[in-house]
């Protein structure tokens, strides 16, 4: 079997494409292992669709077996790893669980590609939660989101992951601190599926960014930097959230 890993923004996942459905939770559990595995957050399988306007549907599955239904930074490696397979043109959609999911690659070569995702339409779930005496905001962007902007760059890290674990159990959602520092903006996302902190999540920022645009503490662009340190350009126009940035092919492995 050959696979293929792609990283986006911090975020790696292991891909290849086939013509067969099914049950792949423990493949996905058992490749995306740290140790005794290829090591990834998720794993990806673009399978045919008979609808003539889609290039492909996705299985997407975490690093822990269970499926999501969208994935931002998967959603930009798996647009880039169709297109050098010819499986997809430049700009194609493809069918999540969430929804159909328009994508476009720009600059590219054999191994890099600047690709950007329009996810489906933002919806809020809960505009007002309170919770660990903070206000929250729960987002949904392909999948559920909490969200909640610290006024002080200072303070994003004196919540302690175990804090965020609790929120993430509790609503059954990813978990999102976004703050200001300078002209951008930075995130820490707590991701459920991975259960850990993560280096980047593309839907927990566009789901920030739309609290942000909600609050109208920005307006219809902005940078955001997560843990990984690799920016990614967010704009919002006619009712979609847009996310840009770089994929990274890592190399092919054969088991």
């Amino acid at each position: 079997m050959v696979y293929e890993k792609y990283v986006a923004s911090g975020n790696d996942f292991i891909i290849f494409h086939t013509f067969h459905t099914q049950d792949r939770s423990n493949l996905a559990r058992q490749l995306c292992h740290r140790h005794n595995g290829i090591g990834a957050d998720g794993l990806i399988v673009l399978l045919p669709t008979p609808k003539k306007h889609l290039a492909y549907q996705w299985e997407f599955y975490n690093c822990d077996g269970s499926v999501a239904t969208m994935c931002g930074n998967g959603s930009r490696a798996a647009a880039l790893y169709a297109f050098l397979n010819k499986l997809a043109p430049q700009q194609h959609t493809f069918l999540s669980l969430a929804g159909e999911i328009e994508m476009k690659i720009y600059d590219h070569s054999a191994q890099h590609g600047i690709v950007e995702v329009c996810f489906t339409p933002p919806r809020i779930i809960q505009e007002h939660i309170y919770a660990q005496n903070l206000e929250w905001a729960l987002i949904d962007t392909g999948v559920p989101h909490l969200v909640h902007i610290i006024e002080d760059y200072t303070n994003l890290y004196q919540i302690k992951k175990e804090e965020l674990a609790a929120l993430r159990h509790q609503y059954n959602a990813n978990v999102n601190l976004i703050t200001q520092k300078g002209q951008e903006w930075v995130i820490r996302t707590f991701e459920r599926g991975v259960e850990d902190e993560t280096l980047a999540c593309g839907t927990g920022m566009a789901a920030s960014f739309f609290v942000l645009l909600h609050k109208k503490q920005q307006q219809g662009q902005a940078t955001i930097v997560p843990a990984s340190g690799e920016r990614l350009n967010y704009r919002f126009s006619d009712g979609h959230i847009y996310a840009k940035g770089g994929v990274k092919k890592i190399g092919i492995i054969t088991q």
